[in-house]
């Protein structure tokens, strides 16, 4: 058996997956498998996954799915990744060719019962960080990074599958495709870390069509599955700071999905009760930003 799965999604990115391919294949340890969902392609995916698979260069286990977005494509992958890590690589980037090699050598050399896995880096093409390098410590927690040392920008995670699988299923909604997937880091953090490295193990591309653009538009029409991401970090957010920003979004996100009783289930009421007016100017402004970002595609410009 490998030792790491590198999983993609992927839709309509025939043109871009071929980078990640040939970078997979030019890796200086095949201590791993690729496996590929197929999140609903219209174009040439399938067919040009089925040559690379012919080819035999490395392991490819291929899925198809409707195309049902991001979070429905992990989830099926799930299923079949059964290998000590795995990390996601989207179908628009890639790693460089050292980078499953750097990973587990890291990983057999530092990983303690307490380890979720590694948080490491990604880069640009020109070399550049992406939000710059992670704070000098040896671990720490996603929330910690995020609301404490306020590291910004993508970063490379890498998970021990074994300790990923504990905190499924997520909670997933049919009707919305843009779900948001750092829920489950929440939970992780309240009994494991994540080992810090500052190597490079992905280089990004941003796609104009692609999920990091479009921010508003995932809060409004997904807004249940970010109701449950608010719900978790106004329980365990690492301050009241955060308990505050969190159950603003949870109003916001309560009025786009409809739901009308606030503190029904609502983890914490009073913040709640405090959060309620800002929410609804919140709910305001990302509707406003919608508009003005369907306006401009609507002109020709990038959202």
């Amino acid at each position: 058996m490998k030792s790491m799965t590198v999983f993609t999604p992927t839709f309509n990115r025939e043109k871009t997956l071929g980078r990640l391919y040939d970078s997979l294949c030019r890796q200086s340890s095949p201590d791993f498998k690729w496996i590929i969902v197929d999140d609903g392609s219209g174009d040439g995916t399938s067919a040009q996954v089925e040559k690379w698979m012919a080819e035999k260069k490395i392991e490819i286990q291929y899925y198809y799915q409707k195309n049902k977005g991001k979070l429905a494509a992990q989830i099926l992958a799930l299923n079949y990744i059964d290998t000590e890590l795995f990390t996601c690589i989207d179908s628009d980037d890639y790693m460089p060719d050292d980078a499953v090699e750097k990973i587990l050598k890291f990983w057999k050399a530092n990983k303690k019962s307490s380890s979720a896995g590694i948080i490491g880096l990604d880069a640009y093409e020109d070399g550049s960080i992406a939000g710059g390098k992670l704070p000098d410590v040896k671990e720490s927690t996603y929330s910690d990074l995020v609301d404490h040392y306020k590291i910004k920008g993508d970063k490379k995670y890498i998970f021990d599958t074994e300790v990923y699988k504990k905190y499924l299923p997520y909670p997933y909604f049919e009707d919305e495709i843009f779900h948001e997937v750092s829920w489950i880091f929440t939970l992780i953090d309240q009994d494991y870390k994540f080992l810090l490295s500052d190597e490079i193990y992905c280089i990004i591309e941003y796609q104009q069509d692609g999920l990091s653009n479009g921010l508003y538009k995932r809060y409004k029409t997904s807004p249940k599955s970010f109701l449950e991401y608010r719900r978790i970090k106004m329980k365990y957010g690492i301050n009241n700071k955060i308990v505050l920003k969190n159950s603003i979004h949870y109003i916001s996100s309560s009025l786009f999905a409809k739901k009308w009783n606030f503190f029904k289930d609502s983890p914490n009421k009073l913040y709640t009760f405090i959060a309620i007016p800002f929410g609804i100017l919140l709910n305001v402004y990302i509707n406003y930003k919608v508009k003005q970002n369907t306006n401009r595609i609507k002109q020709g410009k990038l959202s």
